[in-house]
């Protein structure tokens, strides 16, 4: 694991895979910052923005540790943004099973939503990728999902699933849901085709991909 120099850390101190994973990834608020950089690179006002709840010196600690461990890596970019962006590394995208794993795991928890909680559109689509992935294997195309809140695309194709912000500059399908309804996906109670037929879920698009949404046992 590539880190950038000798900065003191906690550790499990165990010869075990999981224990060196957690040593890693295992401090609060990192594995939501790999969320976030999934979608691609954001600045740092962008992660504090979609990271409501963290202070800016736990998200600069934190950014500094997963750099250091080789997870994410930091860059200016180009005039005319001239701005720094933090992007995940090849061993930081590594974690994208990882995260689709607990989304998976997690979302029987969304049953109830508490006042206190914040929502951003994005946060949904780890669950639909996981739910939507068999279509993966059999069909490449973009799908844009737009909710109230916001929107993202997910990525079907030859290589591993991915998602990224906004809508894609060319997609194949376009979902129009809402947070209920997307929670109800995450959770395998509601099946794409049974949310059109219900109203719940608006499809436009043609072809192989959006045929196979129509009639996806999700």
């Amino acid at each position: 694991m590539a880190r950038l120099g000798r900065m003191p850390r906690r550790s499990y101190d165990q010869y075990c895979a999981i224990a060196r994973a957690l040593d890693a990834v295992g401090d609060r608020w990192t594995l939501l910052i790999a969320r976030e950089l999934l979608a691609g690179p954001r600045r740092y006002t962008d992660l504090h923005t979609d990271l409501p709840g963290v202070s800016t010196d736990m998200l600069a600690t934190r950014l500094k540790d997963m750099e250091r461990d080789g997870v994410l890596a930091r860059r200016k970019l180009p005039p005319p943004a001239s701005v720094a962006v933090y992007e995940l590394t090849p061993h930081g995208r590594a974690l994208l099973p990882v995260l689709t794993a607990l989304a998976a795991w997690g979302a029987p928890a969304l049953a109830e939503r508490q006042p206190t909680d914040a929502i951003r559109a994005h946060w949904f689509a780890l669950p639909l990728l996981h739910r939507l992935g068999r279509l993966a294997a059999e069909h490449e195309g973009v799908v844009d999902v737009v909710l109230e809140e916001g929107g993202f695309h997910l990525v079907f194709g030859a290589a591993e699933p991915s998602y990224g912000d906004g809508p894609a500059e060319r997609a194949d399908a376009r979902l129009v849901v809402d947070a209920d309804t997307c929670v109800a996906l995450a959770q395998g109670t509601l099946t794409v085709a049974d949310g059109i037929a219900a109203g719940t879920i608006e499809l436009t698009g043609a072809g192989p991909l959006a045929d196979a949404l129509r009639g996806a046992d999700s």
